[in-house]
């Protein structure tokens, strides 16, 4: 298992918790998606290497960017 964080911004609710955890949870190889709503904290779990590309791509589509 190998764990990435990330930085999201933008997210105001728990409905943007929910899309950024709906587009991550797409990524192939992603096994967890941890949000923290205050902190804009995203922690993705993964059973091998993870896309870096395509998590940060997951969260743009869901509208919020990367710090």
């Amino acid at each position: 298992m190998t764990t990435s964080t990330y930085t999201v911004t933008g997210m105001t609710c728990d409905h943007c918790v929910s899309s950024v955890k709906e587009e991550v949870g797409e990524v192939p190889g992603v096994a967890a998606v941890e949000v923290d709503l205050p902190t804009g904290r995203v922690d993705v779990t993964g059973t091998a290497p993870l896309d870096d590309e395509a998590i940060r791509a997951a969260i743009e589509e869901a509208g919020y960017k990367v710090a």
